[in-house]
């Protein structure tokens, strides 16, 4: 009755300050199935563009509700909880990259979208998991500076022939999924299909069936005539997969790939966010302008593949 009730002023309030409520992929069940949109940051960052609305409510961490506020300037955006960050967006700093870059002044620098708007600022081009491949294929630059990810740099060095310099940064939810935990989950459900996001270990995805970001994992479930699937991800996402293939059945690969961070923010944190309009998200009019100029041309490479 007490989560009712609360639902149901967040619907309230949502209504009366026009508000729209985004949540990722892996947020908790309940904010999941409370929000307008879900899906990864950067799908929900172009949602909110699209979206008439006085107020963003981003549920998920900090640099997504940023990149919501780089491409959506004329809204509020609101982080329900100020203190959900990102472990591996604050293992590569703008400092340290511009340090970087003197080191190696030929390459071009792909930054990975789960960064904060001063490194996308200091980068030529962002990428996300689902195109950083292609983004990485269409430029013209042989050497390149692949930051924050070290394991979604080496997926990539793996379909390119490029010189791929890795930042060492990495997830610990991603990066803490074993192939000892993926062994054990197949030979328990040796005719499920594995699917693994790329921010996985190198051996984890050699022994994966497919590699999706969150969304190509959500759609690749729907239409497969597989009924059954290992995930190595983050656990949240096992929650849309359940409700959107309630025939089909799901498996962790390991329960404590859980990122407390992405869990931080609940239903009395997000009326409490409506409530008091906290907490305001804003980026600098110069670092925005440089970052949304990153992602801009990684949405042109996107276009074009579309045109084609």
């Amino acid at each position: 009755m007490q989560n009712t009730h609360i639902i149901n002023k967040i619907k309230e309030l949502k209504a009366r300050k026009n508000a729209v409520i985004l949540a990722h992929n892996y947020e908790r069940g309940e904010i999941q199935d409370i929000a307008d949109f879900t899906g990864d940051s950067l799908g929900l960052s172009q949602q909110a563009v699209q979206q008439d609305a006085d107020f963003i409510v981003f549920c998920g961490v900090h640099f997504m509700a940023e990149s919501a506020a780089i491409l959506s300037p004329d809204k509020t955006v609101l982080l329900p909880e100020i203190n959900a960050g990102c472990p591996m967006a604050s293992m590569v700093t703008a400092e340290a990259l511009r340090a970087e870059k003197k080191k190696y002044p030929n390459a071009a620098v792909v930054c990975y979208v789960n960064s904060t708007a001063e490194v996308k600022a200091e980068s030529d081009i962002c990428c996300t998991s689902a195109n950083a491949v292609e983004v990485v294929n269409s430029l013209d630059d042989e050497e390149i500076l692949f930051v924050p990810d070290k394991n979604l740099a080496d997926y990539v060095a793996q379909n390119s022939t490029k010189r791929i310099i890795p930042w060492k940064g990495y997830c610990p939810t991603h990066n803490h999924i074993l192939v000892s935990d993926l062994a054990r989950v197949k030979k328990a459900h040796p005719g499920a299909e594995v699917l693994a996001h790329p921010e996985c270990r190198r051996d984890v995805l050699e022994m994966s069936d497919r590699v999706f970001s969150t969304t190509g994992m959500l759609e690749y479930a729907r239409r497969s005539a597989s009924g059954e699937f290992i995930i190595a991800t983050e656990n949240g996402i096992l929650h849309k997969l359940k409700k959107d293939n309630p025939e089909k059945r799901f498996y962790c690969t390991s329960e404590f790939a859980v990122c407390p961070d992405m869990k931080a923010i609940d239903l009395d944190a997000l009326l409490l966010s409506l409530e008091r309009m906290q907490h305001v998200i804003t980026v600098p009019e110069d670092v925005r302008v440089k970052a949304k100029l990153a992602l801009d041309r990684m949405l042109a490479v996107k276009r074009s593949r579309q045109v084609l």
